[in-house]
């Protein structure tokens, strides 16, 4: 079933990253940022609710649609108290599954500022448009995804594999090197110039994003 999910969402033109069992796609969901997670209520090793309690325990807001074969109300209400955000009962219609995930995808942008500010940087992710200091700088589109990214979780350092997932896609083959060129570029639009680097590199990890005053 869940290759047939898969195969329909990358239709629609979704990004998706399946994870056989319950720990794993809570492990994914911990470590990755997805628009929205999709759960089984039944999966090997952990359930789906329990998957759920522990990302809204971790203060993760991701959305969450549970799929389950159980529309009992004490079914439903057990699923709503783990932080599950809809309910879908099977079977179901595909054209109903893709416009619960779109619904979801509006709740998550939602919850994202319009405005991203990190130090002297700013991030219009409206107009598409990213200032230092209050100069303009033209990005393409692969660069502003790299930048808005570590913007929004601008207190974490950034690994190759986490970022490489989160602009690319978890399954893709875009190795450390196509990341390391785009970063040079991003790196050489926002720094060069600039006696503060904002973009830092963490030797053997990957990148991220230094608050330092000039």
């Amino acid at each position: 079933m869940s290759v047939l999910l898969r195969d329909g969402l990358v239709r629609e033109g979704h990004l998706v990253t399946i994870a056989g069992n319950g720990a794993d796609g809570l492990s994914l969901a911990m470590d990755y940022d997805f628009e929205a997670v999709i759960l089984d209520r039944m999966l090997p090793q952990m359930e789906g609710t329990e998957v759920a309690r522990r990302l809204r325990q971790a203060g993760r807001v991701t959305p969450i649609l549970m799929l389950t074969a159980r529309d009992a109300v004490g079914d439903v209400v057990s699923g709503l108290d783990a932080g599950v955000d809809d309910y879908l009962t099977k079977p179901f219609a595909l054209a109903e599954l893709f416009a619960r995930v779109r619904a979801l995808g509006r709740r998550s942008a939602a919850l994202v500022p319009r405005l991203l500010r990190f130090a002297d940087l700013e991030l219009d992710l409206d107009n598409v448009g990213l200032r230092r200091a209050g100069h303009p700088i033209a990005l393409t589109r692969t660069e502003f995804r790299i930048i808005e990214h570590m913007m929004k979780h601008a207190d974490r350092v950034h690994r190759r594999e986490a970022l490489i997932a989160a602009i690319w896609g978890y399954d893709c083959e875009v190795g450390n090197n196509t990341l390391d060129v785009f970063i040079k570029q991003l790196r050489g639009k926002i720094d060069d110039g600039y006696e503060v680097k904002r973009i830092v590199t963490i030797r053997g990890v990957g990148y991220r994003l230094s608050s330092e005053a000039a």
